[in-house]
């Protein structure tokens, strides 16, 4: 196995299960001698519920090779973002507001989740696993969290230069004028620190070893969610590997009504198998109770992914690759099931702006891309081919 560990993040719809085929998976790889961290980004916490097992600040063995954390994103919150915080708190209070007021006006929304793909790639980093399992967000916090580092590094990587120069010619200034307390290199310096971190999060869920499984239930709703998630996990360059249908009844029935939830399911199934072709789609059944604890869980993760192994790195190409042909290049970004009509695509300088749907991706150019035009582009197959006039090598 690579010295990297393997990354699994799992997301769905919010109560279609993702919890409990994450700590599935998570409790078979143990169970297979292979030292697992199952996390979650999910304020909720409720992997260690699903594993009965108390929850921990720092990854504790639940069972043999079975790491679980649950962040302490108060302790976390400090560590990452204390510099910021108290500053943004100094100069609110400069400003006549409270001490309770300023420290509710200075927790950043979504921070928590943000603080904990921090604190996970910390354990990443420290190579003492090899399968880190992600319990993530629903859908539609997910797709936010995992868009925010390159939307930050756009802004920062433009901003945060001129900003330092900037404040050291008019601290006098604003000092004088505001009478507020302007941000010192160590306060702009955790700045650069914290979107260092992101971007290195980014880097890693993007890479070779990470991938994302979609969790649904056959359920029209559900079903069109994760379609459009798959579209938009795409177009920020995270590579989904697994479709995992949860929930699904037996054919056989003996009333009328399963009969008719059975058949229901099934047209949505097939549908599911069309939309995300070629990528596995696995069915976990109807149980009778609730899987709690680890027997029950790797149980459930036996039946889940049967024979198949489901800690192999992920295969084919990842969604956004550049290759060079004749005197051009050719960027191809994966969009699966995106229309003709949702898609949008505008060049700024060296920039790339690519639209699906409601999501916008601001694509910084290799400098072989920016140095050329854009010959022609076109949506086929799902993919976005984008082709650069750029003389050769």
């Amino acid at each position: 196995m690579s010295t990297d560990p393997r990354i699994l993040l799992f997301t769905g719809k919010g109560g279609v299960g993702k919890t409990t085929v994450a700590a599935a998976t998570a409790t078979l790889a143990a169970r297979r001698g292979l030292r697992t961290l199952v996390v979650s980004t999910d304020t909720a916490h409720s992997l260690a519920d699903a594993l009965g097992a108390p929850g921990s600040a720092e990854p504790a063995e639940v069972v043999p090779g079975l790491f679980l954390q649950q962040v302490d994103t108060q302790r976390a919150l400090e560590r990452h973002w204390g510099e910021l915080q108290g500053y943004a708190k100094g100069v609110l209070a400069e400003l006549g507001l409270d001490e309770i007021t300023s420290e509710e006006l200075t927790v950043l929304p979504g921070a928590e989740e943000v603080i904990a793909l921090l604190e996970l790639r910390e354990q990443v980093r420290a190579g003492r696993f090899d399968i880190v399992v992600v319990d993530c967000a629903p859908t539609a916090e997910t797709l936010r969290l995992l868009a925010l580092p390159e939307a930050l590094d756009w802004h920062v990587s433009r901003l945060l230069p001129a900003g330092r120069r900037l404040m050291r010619a008019l601290a006098p200034v604003i000092r004088h004028v505001a009478r507020v307390s302007v941000p010192e290199d160590a306060v702009v310096g955790a700045a650069a620190r914290l979107h260092t971190g992101l971007m290195g999060v980014h880097r890693m869920l993007t890479g070779g070893n990470a991938s994302v499984r979609l969790v649904l239930t056959p359920e029209a709703v559900v079903v069109a969610e994760a379609r459009r998630t798959f579209t938009s996990l795409s177009l920020y360059g995270y590579r989904v590997d697994t479709v995992v249908a949860n929930r699904v009844f037996p054919d056989e029935g003996s009333d009328q009504w399963r009969r008719g939830w059975a058949a229901a399911q099934a047209r949505h199934l097939a549908a599911v198998g069309e939309s995300f072709a070629p990528l596995p789609v696995r069915t976990v059944p109807y149980l009778p109770a609730e899987p709690v604890g680890p027997d029950a869980l790797a149980a459930l993760g036996d039946r889940l992914y049967g024979d198949a192994d489901p800690f192999a790195p992920p295969a084919g190409d990842p969604p956004l690759v550049i290759r060079q042909a004749g005197d051009a290049h050719e960027l191809t970004l994966a969009l699966p099931l995106a229309g003709k009509d949702e898609v949008d695509l505008a060049r700024k300088g060296d920039e790339l702006i690519i639209t699906a749907g409601s999501y916008r991706r601001v694509l910084a150019l290799p400098a072989a891309l920016a140095r050329g035009r854009v010959r022609d582009a076109a949506l086929r197959d799902g993919h976005l081919r984008v082709r650069f006039e750029t003389g050769g090598a």
